[in-house]
């Protein structure tokens, strides 16, 4: 049909799937090859020791399956537990409430901390509740570190700082998917027992990997966990993982797009690439502030350095403006989900992104909005952003001729 091309390229800009580079994309376009041949092991097993450096873990082990991250999910439960455990969780947005679900199927009885959606887990919540659990019937705390639905990021040392507090065994169980290789996330430092990530956000890949990291606590109830599992089961993995295996056919371009992802991370710098999301989500909250508007979350303390949740004044619709930014120019804005479906909308800045990407976003979030009616003033968000960032530039300049 004619007028029908969008020339161009579209501006993605959900928080996840994010952008995949240009070296990840080169780097997957192999043929395929054995994946039982002798060489294969030269991929594979440097795969599992440098996602332990993402992780920030000596101490765990980790696991990568051909899936998304709810499968990452599936296998830390059901590796880990029997049906009618109890677990605790706090649930404050649309993912901590789908993995509370997920857990309910399987069996496992689940308390639920609800917790107003904006804010995230609250320690002293938890650590109430596990101080009045005396017989240690609650064998499992699961948080989401990072919630995208509102654009909350939680205290996962806290968390750990309150189970330690109350003397709780329970393992702690972390969904890492929108925060993982993006913020900072210290396994061993915190913790952790089972964290979970995919490889769509932080990692720069395509959706298709599901990533799991289990500490030998949580290793150690594998011989007692009775929950069904097959194709998410661990010791299946690590049978075949000991010698560069996969116990059945791997996601073979995705294992190479990885590798080449941590090599740019690694490049990169772990600390910078959480600075740089550090910064670029701290120019879009400037430009939230110029516009007049608020975020979700409700704190600073909440903020995400991943994806900043927008709200849209009274008698609009976010809806509104994703459909704008959409159709008229060609960016792909993330949706409010479930209690938040159309009272705000969501720009993604994580992965691989730099400020004039972002600025672009930023741009023209501010003209669909004008176009449905919220009243901004043009050209404000996008200022704010640019001296932010120009700003922040300027003083890590400052930072490295000093040293």
């Amino acid at each position: 049909m004619a007028g029908a091309r969008r020339p161009g390229r579209n501006f993605l800009f959900v928080p996840g799937p994010t952008n995949v580079p240009d070296r990840i994309l080169r780097a997957m376009h192999i043929p395929m090859e054995d994946h039982r041949s002798p060489d294969f092991p030269k991929l594979t097993i440097p795969l599992f020791e440098e996602m332990k450096k993402v992780f920030q873990t000596k101490e765990g082990q980790v696991v990568i399956f051909p899936s998304s991250g709810t499968g990452a999910w599936e296998s830390a439960l059901t590796n880990t537990r029997a049906p009618g455990d109890k677990l605790l969780a706090p649930r404050f947005g649309q993912f901590s409430h789908l993995w509370i679900d997920l857990a309910r199927r399987h069996g496992l009885d689940v308390i639920v901390q609800e917790e107003e959606w904006g804010t995230g887990a609250d320690p002293d919540r938890i650590e109430e509740e596990l101080r009045a659990d005396k017989n240690h019937e609650i064998k499992g705390i699961l948080v989401v570190h990072n919630e995208t639905a509102t654009g909350v990021t939680s205290d996962i040392a806290a968390v750990r700082r309150a189970m330690d507090a109350a003397g709780h065994p329970a393992l702690l169980y972390v969904d890492g998917v929108s925060s993982i290789g993006s913020i900072d996330f210290r396994f061993d430092e915190w913790g952790v027992d089972l964290a979970i990530t995919g490889s769509q956000k932080g990692m720069m890949l395509p959706a298709g990997l599901g990533i799991v990291c289990a500490s030998p606590k949580a290793l150690a109830q594998m011989d007692d966990a009775t929950c069904t599992r097959a194709y998410f089961n661990l010791a299946d993995q690590f049978n075949a993982n000991a010698g560069g295996y996969f116990p059945y056919t791997p996601a073979l371009p995705l294992l190479y797009g990885l590798r080449e992802s941590l090599a740019m991370m690694s490049e990169e710098g772990l600390e910078n690439v959480f600075a740089r999301h550090r910064t670029l989500a701290s120019g879009t909250r400037a430009a939230v502030d110029a516009w007049g508007l608020l975020l979700c979350a409700k704190a600073p303390k909440w903020h995400s350095d991943t994806v900043s949740a927008i709200m849209v004044p009274d008698g609009f619709s976010g809806a509104d403006v994703i459909e704008r930014a959409y159709r008229r120019y060609n960016l792909a804005l993330g949706a409010g989900l479930s209690e938040v479906a159309g009272k705000l909308f969501r720009i993604g800045h994580l992965g691989d992104l730099n400020e004039l990407m972002l600025l672009g976003a930023i741009s023209g979030a501010e003209m669909s909005m004008r176009d449905v009616g919220i009243p901004v003033e043009p050209g404000s968000g996008v200022a704010a952003a640019q001296e932010y960032f120009r700003n922040a530039n300027g003083a890590a300049e400052q930072r490295l001729a000093a040293e």
